[in-house]
């Protein structure tokens, strides 16, 4: 799309002016007319816009009359006005229309482009805006959510959505590391740090004490980043905390979360509100940071060969602790076991692959994990829509993708040049630096489209090769800019260090064997590349000292309608989809008909595999699907999820060909063992990866707590039993002939079920009755069994007490939300019985020993604590009469849900109400979906990379 007019004779590599005109870019159009303007080329359309909570149907957002193409969907498009459109809303300085956003961010950087010398005309500078405006206009990349915030407008031209932060080993440094973060998380972004440089708790003062560790200063962080919204309520502050493996407060820095999190459940069980966002999280530490413990291959191996290890004093790097490496490593793992923190990062791995190793050490990350480089520096990210260069006859267009990338790399070089910063170290580092961080999303789509499984050698080596000549164009494009504008500052020092990264590159390319004829033409496309980049790079140098990353790609995924985010596989097959003028219905993904043609099925096969999919959820025994395709829909969640090593092997796969690192999440099944997550951690390191975090299934409370499935099951707790009158034997009781009872109908994650209590004359209980399933069937007669063994214990004197501390908190299948508004989410049918039957049937006095309360004095406990509680926090789920809506039109708008509608051979039947894919995943599967509800509009969020994103309004978790 671009090419060097007039390269300078002669020009070495350490050239940092400025050229004259005549001797800078000149731009090729390849999705452009001349004469036509991009916006002259789209259907406009007028929408509105209003975003609601569902829980209690307040409007969060208003704004009506907004413009965009008509081909973008209405989700894009409440996303992109809720988060990006800018001025007060109601305001005539409000954006209203897609034009105006693209404006302002495009015209912004053709502007500093013209400034800094970048074009070799005015005429190649249009051209660079209008192909600019049409990628954005068309979904083809987007830049990072600080971009869309800020630029153009009288905030702070802040560009970066990624922050590495230092502190050392003074006061005054820790004060002013808690004012840097306050400061990112202001602006919209999030900021990772190193505190290994701190003295640990077990090394002495100057003045003759103890040095208090880097944990305690943990705490003041983390209550700094609890109460800062990011971007002015724009999502969390988003922050990550490392730790070197060899500090002598390694122990208690990687225990610390685990135990927080016993005091989770255990004010969870006291009837507090722990979920993610409630008002009694805030009341437990540590909270608001991603933890990760840096690893040496020193340290890794010690526990390959289980030998001792040493932990070092941070002032003199002795050895003032000797520890048995196994062991250690063994408490890190299952400190991720139980509560997913800390992640692990490979020290000498990413340092290896260092291009400024002669200016500093990579010690730390940002909060996702994807962005490692020097202290106090910063990266811009932008993504690019793989789908958007997948071609009619299936295969990849890497020559249109090679134009594309050489575009979206110079945008982002530009923006440094305007680029505000929020302290001035990062500020003079990144200037120094430009590090970039070009990613892509959609990923998991493309390998199913084109027929290839995620954990396969196929579709790992059609990322790699991807991925391969999507760094391999960003570098060698940083290469030409250097013959134009100049190397980066610190090029010179690091020339030698950087151009043997290059090369570590470029071998790992030639090292890809393809498997099919499509990755071998775009492995071919890829080398081409990375031999201009050495050759242009070895004359020039390069512009960029970093250039890629993966990023989760969270909101601005949504704002490309991108089916997957960042490297991530399909999350489910079914998607929740919105529609216009409000409402919403469920489809099958559309990738999977374009994925059973590219396979050779017939449009009766595809239609009939998709009517299946539909009813079931997954593709097992769908009707003419050839089991050995199975595979190729293979998603994150589901009847067919994707095995831990299945993610970890796609990801070492593709970080050879990363300047960054990987921001994603193995996510494990609850049944993992700590050795499962050892291994995973070990083989992350065998793999050559930077970074690995997991997360197993229901293991937290208070960060990803789904609403629909069961909060991580303690093991009982034995309570003392209470006294019992005791005779020589056991005497029975017997009921009354004629008595009182009460019958409770329940559902518990869509089980349904009767409960039948009969009483004595002084209303104490005796018996209880249990129907569950069709009447004959196994589970129908062991309820019955179990029904007549409780009720005759209950007759011989058995305290009622007994038996709930015996089976609440048990944990199994069905578990999660019911339709009690007493009891939200059970852990089992055992667990909601027994809990429904101590709010019946026993003294508040009695439930309190328990942790059992109603809904009503769960908000008076915390209406006495906290103030009055919200309504909303007692709100479920409920089922809808899609009857009773079919004869009305829904007046709100875009993100008004509807009851869903399942269409079975039988007829349509109602299912209970879906807000997000993830909910809907639930209901269609009958399987539940670990993740926490948006704190903006309350629907449940899906992962997105390390982070979670909401469907519904385009919130994060994280940093994305």
């Amino acid at each position: 799309m671009t090419e060097i007019e007039d390269r300078p004779a002669g020009r070495t590599r350490r050239a940092a002016k400025a050229p004259t005109r005549g001797k800078g870019l000149k731009v090729k159009r390849v999705y452009t007319t001349a004469g036509v303007h991009p916006y002259d080329e789209v259907t406009w359309e007028r929408r509105d816009v209003v975003m609601t909570n569902w829980r209690d149907g307040s409007i969060n957002f208003e704004q009506r009359g907004v413009e965009f193409p008509a081909e973008w969907s209405i989700n894009a498009t409440n996303i992109v006005t809720t988060k990006y459109f800018r001025g007060a809303v109601g305001t005539p300085q409000r954006e209203t229309s897609l034009r105006q956003l693209i404006d302002r961010v495009v015209l912004t950087y053709g502007a500093a482009g013209r400034e800094h010398g970048y074009f070799a005309s005015e005429g190649d500078a249009e051209v660079f805006e209008h192909e600019l405006t049409w990628m954005l206009l068309h979904q083809v990349f987007s830049f990072n959510s600080p971009v869309w915030f800020n630029v153009g407008t009288s905030a702070p031209q802040q560009v970066s959505a990624c922050f590495i932060l230092a502190v050392d080993d003074t006061m005054d440094s820790i004060l002013n590391w808690y004012r840097e973060e306050g400061l990112i998380f202001k602006g919209g972004s999030g900021a990772g740090l190193n505190l290994s440089r701190i003295r640990s708790s077990k090394e002495l003062l100057s003045s003759g004490g103890t040095a208090s560790g880097p944990v305690s200063f943990m705490r003041g962080a983390d209550a700094s980043a609890g109460t800062i919204k990011s971007g002015g309520a724009t999502r969390r502050a988003a922050k990550m905390v490392v730790l070197d493996i060899d500090h002598p407060d390694i122990e208690e820095f990687v225990e610390t979360k685990a135990r927080e999190e016993d005091k989770i459940r255990a004010l969870r069980d006291a009837g507090y509100d722990m979920d993610l966002g409630g008002k009694d999280i805030t009341s437990v530490q540590y909270q608001n940071a991603n933890n990760s413990v840096r690893v040496s291959d020193e340290f890794m191996r010690a526990v390959e060969d289980g030998t001792d290890f040493g932990l070092r004093g941070r002032m003199d790097g002795s050895v003032i602790e000797t520890v048995d490496a196994k062991e250690l490593f063994r408490k890190v793992t299952k400190a991720a076991w139980e509560c997913a923190d800390p992640g692990i990062q490979y020290d000498d791995t990413i340092n290896d692959w260092h291009t400024n190793p002669e200016t500093g050490r990579i010690n730390a990350s940002n909060p996702c994990s994807e962005y490692m480089s020097l202290d106090n520096s910063s990266c811009n990210l932008a993504s690019l829509n793989l789908m958007k260069f997948l071609k009619d006859d299936g295969t990849f267009d890497a020559r249109t993708f090679v134009k594309a990338v050489e575009v979206v790399i110079t945008a982002m070089d530009i923006s440094i040049c305007f680029a505000d910063f929020p302290t001035d170290p990062i500020g003079e580092t990144t200037r120094a630096y430009r590090q970039l961080g070009i990613g892509y999303a959609n990923l998991g789509a493309l390998l199913m489209a084109t027929g290839h499984a995620y954990d396969s050698r196929g579709g790992q080596t059609l990322a790699a090769a991807i991925t391969s000549l999507m760094t391999g164009t960003a570098y060698r494009r940083s290469a030409e800019l250097a013959g134009i504008v100049g190397a980066y500052d610190g090029f010179a020092r690091n020339a030698d260090a950087h151009a043997r990264v290059m090369r570590k590159h470029a071998a790992a390319n030639d090292a890809i064997r393809p498997v099919g004829a499509d990755d071998a033409d775009v492995l071919r496309v890829a080398t081409a590349q990375w031999q201009e980049c050495l050759e242009i790079g070895g004359e020039f140098g390069w512009r960029n000292a970093q250039a890629s990353v993966l990023a989760p790609t969270g909101t601005i995924g949504f704002m490309m309608d991108c089916d997957t985010t960042g490297i991530e596989p399909d999350f489910s097959l079914v998607k929740y989809k919105k529609l216009v003028g409000g409402g919403s219905m469920q489809i099958v993904n559309q990738t999977v008909p374009r994925a059973l043609k590219s396979l050779g099925y017939q449009d009766e096969q595809v239609e009939a595999i998709v009517e299946f999919i539909a009813e079931h959820g997954h593709v097992v025994d769908a009707p003419s699907l050839r089991p050995e395709h199975y595979e190729v829909f293979d998603c994150a969640m589901g009847e067919r999820a994707i095995s831990p090593m299945g993610h970890v092997r796609m990801m070492a796969a593709v970080q050879p060909f990363i300047s960054g690192a990987i921001s994603k999440t193995v996510n494990m099944p609850e049944t993992a063992t700590v050795e499962d997550v050892e291994n995973i951690y070990f083989q992350g390191w065998k793999l050559g990866l930077k970074a690995l975090a997991i997360y197993r299934d229901n293991c937290k409370v208070g960060q990803p707590l789904s609403d629909a499935k069961a909060k991580k099951a303690t093991a009982p707790v034995e309570a003392e039993a209470a006294p019992v009158t005791t005779t020589s034997h056991p005497v029975r009781r017997r009921l009354p002939k004629k008595r009182q009872s009460m019958t409770t109908s329940f559902s518990v994650a869509g089980a349904e079920g009767y409960m039948t209590a009969g009483m004595y004359e002084d209303g104490s209980l005796g018996e209880v009755f249990l129907k569950l399933g069709k009447q004959g069937s196994t589970l129908a007669g062991v309820m019955d069994a179990f029904s007549i063994g409780i009720s005759i214990a209950l007759q011989h004197g058995v305290p009622l007490e007994t038996y709930i501390q015996k089976f609440t908190n048990m944990r199994f299948e069905p578990a999660g939300m019911t339709d009690d508004p007493d009891i939200r989410i059970a852990q089992s049918v055992m667990d909601y019985i027994f809990r429904r039957l101590a709010l019946d049937h026993l003294p508040v006095d009695t439930r309190a020993t328990l942790g059992i309360f109603s809904a009503e004095e769960r908000a008076a406990q915390v209406a006495g604590s906290y103030g009055s509680a919200s309504t909303a926090e007692v709100v479920e789920a409920e089922e809808v009469d899609v009857e009773a809506l079919r004869g009305s039109v829904p007046t709100e708008t875009e993100t008004k849900s509807v009851a869903q509608e399942k269409v079975t051979p039988e007829g349509p039947k109602s299912v209970k109400e879906a807000h997000s894919s993830a909910e809907l995943l639930e209901l269609v599967t009958g399987t539940a979906t670990d993740a926490p509800l948006c704190m903006t509009c309350g629907t449940k969020m899906r992962p997105a990379g390390s982070c979670y994103v909401c469907e519904g309004c385009g919130s994060t978790s994280g940093c994305s």
